[in-house]
C-alpha cells in the first residue's frame, strides 16, 4: 500500500492504493472496498472530501484551512532522544592536502546528522584519523628522504607534492622497504620517526579541519588509529574472535601464518568471488585496516570493556587520547559508516565479526552509507595537465600521481565565480555562496552515482544549484520585510491563531506550493530512515521553484486583503520551511543576498 501525491491535481492532494492491495484479501472489488472506506477517511479533520477513482483509487482532498492551522502548531521532533546514532565520516588519511572526493563524503555524512538530529536522534559525529597507514609513511618517507624546496602556503600543499615524488622516484621493492621501516617505527611509538609521524598527522587533520568548516561541517570526536593499537582495542577484540570458528590462523597454503576471518557463506556458490578469507593479521604480526576496525566498531557499541582517554583538541572538539579525562563517547544504538563503495567487502566483514560473536543487534544496526566515487571530467582533468587524447569519459583522481582538485582550490575558484556575477555584493560573503554552492553540487546527485566532476559546471550558479535556493529564502524575506507595512498585527506569522483563512478557489500556483509544504515532515522522515539526503535536495529545489512560479504568477504585496495576508502568511510559511530544509543540507539561509 502507498500514500502519494499525485501529479496530477485534479486526482487530488494525496492518493493511495490501499483498497486495490485490500481486494485479494477480503476477495471483494477494489471500488467496492474503496467506496466502503470513503466515509471513515472523510472523518479525518485534515480531509475536505475522498473520491473514489476507477480501478480503486482513493484521492484525498486537503482540507487546507484545518491544514494552515495544524502546521502552525509547534512541530517539535519526535521523543527519539533515548536513541544514540554515531555517524562517522570524512576519514582522510592524515598525509596530504583534501580533494573534492574527501568533500563528497563529510557532505554525505554532515548533511544525514543533521537529518538524524533534526527528527529527534542524538548524534555524536567521528572522524577516524588513520595516522599509522602507508599514506603516512609514504608522507614521512619523503619528508626524510625528498628534497622539495618551493614556496607553499599550506603545509598539506607541500606533502601532497612530497607524496607524488615519492612514488614518482622510488621503485617498488625500495618503497616497500622503506615503508615497512617507518610503519613499524610508527606503530612501536615513542621514537624519532614515531614523532615525526605525529606531527605530520596533526597538522594535516587541523588544516582538514579548517577546509571542512568552511562547508559547515564538524565533528564531535576525532579518534586515532594509533590509540585503539597502543591502549589495547585490536588485544581485547582479538580474544573475543578467537572464540569463533570463523576466525582461526591458517596452518598452510598461500595465507600460512596469517589469522583470517571466514564469511559464514564461504561454501556458497559465488563466494569465491567475495574473497571470504579477510586476513586480520598478517603472517609478519602487521594488523590489518580491518582488524582495528572491528576493534573501534566493538567500542563504538560499547561492547568492550575499554575505553580512551580524552582531551580537547579545537573548539569543542575532542580527541581520542592516551592521556586526558573520561567522557561518555560511544555505545551507540545505531552507527552509520560513510565510506565509499569500494569499501563495501571490509565493511561487510566488520559486520560479519559482529554476528560471528553474537552481536546480532548490533550488527543488524552498523550501515554502511556506500556512495560512488568523484573524478574527473575531460575538460577539467586537461586543465590539470592531464593527457586526454584517449578520450576518455572520465579520469580518476590518484593521490600517488598528485591527479586532484584540492577544496581550497575549488573554494577560490568558485568565489571568483560568485563575485563576477553578483551586482551587489549585500548580506552573506561571496566565499559563503561559494562553500554552499559546491556542496549542493555534491549533494544532489543519487548516492550511487559516479560523479563525473566538471570545474565549469560546479561555478555555474544557475538552475539546480545551492546559490538559486539560497535567492529564494532572500526573495521571500524581503516580500516578508516590505509586507509588515501593510499588516499591523503581523497575521502571516508563525502563529496558530494567525493562521489566515485559505480562499476558498486557490490559483493552480498556490495549492501546488501548500500540496508541496505539507509534503515537508514526510520526505523529511522518510529521507532520513532510508539515508538518503538526495530527496532532501531534491524536495528543495522543488520548493524554491514552486515559490518562483507562485511569485510570478500570483502578486503578493499588491493583492487586496484579505488575500494579501493569505499570501503573505504562505510567503512565511514556504521561507521558514525552505529555512528548515537549507539547514538539514547545510546551506545558509540568508535574508539578502
Amino acid at each position: 500500500m502507498t500514500v502519494e501525491q499525485p501529479s496530477r491535481m485534479e486526482h487530488g492532494d494525496l492518493a493511495t492504493n490501499a483498497a486495490m492491495k485490500l481486494a485479494p484479501v477480503l476477495r471483494r472489488s477494489p471500488i467496492s472496498i474503496a467506496e466502503a472506506l470513503k466515509p471513515h477517511l472523510e472523518s479525518i479533520p485534515l480531509v475536505d472530501r475522498v473520491e473514489v477513482a476507477p480501478p480503486g483509487f482513493l484521492n484525498f482532498f486537503l482540507d487546507w484551512n484545518e491544514w494552515a492551522a495544524f502546521s502552525e502548531k509547534d512541530d517539535s521532533s519526535h521523543d527519539r532522544f533515548q536513541k544514540k546514532v554515531v555517524v562517522e565520516h570524512t576519514s582522510i588519511n592524515p598525509n596530504k592536502a583534501a580533494h573534492i572526493g574527501h568533500l563528497r563524503n563529510s557532505c554525505i555524512g554532515d548533511t544525514l546528522a543533521r537529518m538524524l538530529k533534526r527528527i529527534g536522534y542524538r548524534v555524536e559525529v567521528h572522524n577516524y584519523i588513520d595516522d599509522l597507514g602507508n599514506q603516512v609513511a609514504d608522507t614521512v618517507a619523503g619528508l626524510l628522504d625528498i628534497s622539495l624546496q618551493e614556496d607553499y602556503d599550506r603545509f598539506g600543499d607541500y606533502c601532497w607534492d612530497i607524496y607524488t615524488r615519492v612514488h614518482r622516484s622510488t621503485d617498488d621493492e625500495q618503497l616497500k622497504r622503506r615503508r615497512a621501516e617507518i610503519l613499524h617505527a610508527l606503530e612501536e611509538g615513542n621514537n624519532n620517526i614515531a614523532w615525526i609521524g605525529t606531527l605530520v598527522a596533526e597538522k594535516i587533520v587541523h588544516e582538514h579541519l579548517e577546509d571542512m568548516a568552511r562547508f559547515g561541517i564538524g565533528y564531535d570526536l576525532l579518534v586515532w588509529e594509533s590509540d585503539i593499537l597502543r591502549e589495547g582495542f585490536w588485544a581485547a577484540a582479538f580474544e573475543k574472535l578467537k572464540q569463533s570458528p570463523l576466525f582461526r590462523k591458517e596452518t598452510e597454503g598461500p595465507l600460512a601464518g596469517c589469522w583470517v576471518l571466514k564469511q559464514p557463506d564461504a561454501g556458497e556458490k559465488g563466494a569465491e568471488e567475495l574473497n571470504p578469507d579477510k586476513v586480520l593479521v598478517r603472517s609478519n604480526g602487521v594488523l590489518t585496516y580491518t582488524a582495528k576496525d572491528i576493534a573501534y566498531h566493538l567500542w563504538k557499541f560499547g561492547l568492550l570493556d575499554k575505553d580512551f582517554r580524552y582531551r580537547p583538541f579545537a573548539g569543542d572538539l575532542w580527541t581520542s587520547s592516551r592521556t586526558g579525562e573520561s567522557r561518555p563517547f560511544g555505545k551507540a544504538n545505531r552507527v552509520l559508516n560513510v565510506i565509499d563503495r569500494r569499501q563495501e567487502y571490509p565493511q561487510r566483514m566488520v559486520k560479519v565479526a559482529l554476528e560471528t560473536l553474537g552481536f546480532e543487534e548490533e550488527a543488524a544496526n552498523l550501515h554502511h552509507v556506500s556512495y560512488g566515487v568523484v573524478s574527473l571530467s575531460p575538460a577539467t582533468a586537461a586543465q590539470l595537465g592531464i593527457d586526454t587524447t584517449d578520450g576518455k569519459p572520465a579520469y580518476p583522481m590518484s593521490g600517488r600521481q598528485g591527479i586532484g582538485i584540492k577544496i581550497n582550490e575549488l573554494l577560490d575558484r568558485m568565489e571568483a565565480a560568485v563575485e563576477a556575477v553578483r551586482p551587489q555584493k549585500e548580506g552573506i560573503p561571496s566565499r559563503e555562496i561559494a562553500a554552499a554552492a559546491i556542496r549542493y553540487y555534491l549533494l544532489r546527485f543519487n548516492l550511487g552515482k559516479e560523479i563525473v566532476f566538471d570545474i565549469d559546471q560546479a561555478v555555474d550558479l544557475q538552475g539546480n544549484s545551492g546559490v538559486y535556493l539560497m535567492y529564494q529564502h532572500a526573495r521571500a524575506s524581503a516580500i516578508l520585510r516590505e509586507g509588515e507595512a501593510f499588516l499591523k498585527d503581523g497575521a502571516y506569522r508563525s502563529r496558530r491563531d494567525r493562521a489566515p483563512a485559505v480562499p476558498e478557489h486557490l490559483s493552480p500556483s498556490e495549492r501546488a506550493l501548500l500540496r508541496h509544504l505539507a509534503l515537508w515532515p514526510d520526505t523529511l522522515e522518510t529521507a532520513t530512515e532510508e539515508l538518503n539526503p538526495t530527496s532532501v535536495t531534491a524536495y528543495t529545489y522543488e520548493l524554491a521553484s514552486l515559490f518562483s512560479s507562485f511569485y510570478n504568477a500570483c502578486p503578493v504585496l499588491r493583492a487586496p486583503d484579505p488575500l494579501r495576508s493569505f499570501r503573505l502568511w504562505l510567503t512565511a510559511r514556504t521561507r521558514s520551511t525552505l529555512a528548515d530544509a537549507l539547514h538539514v543540507i547545510g546551506l545558509p539561509a540568508p535574508e539578502r543576498m
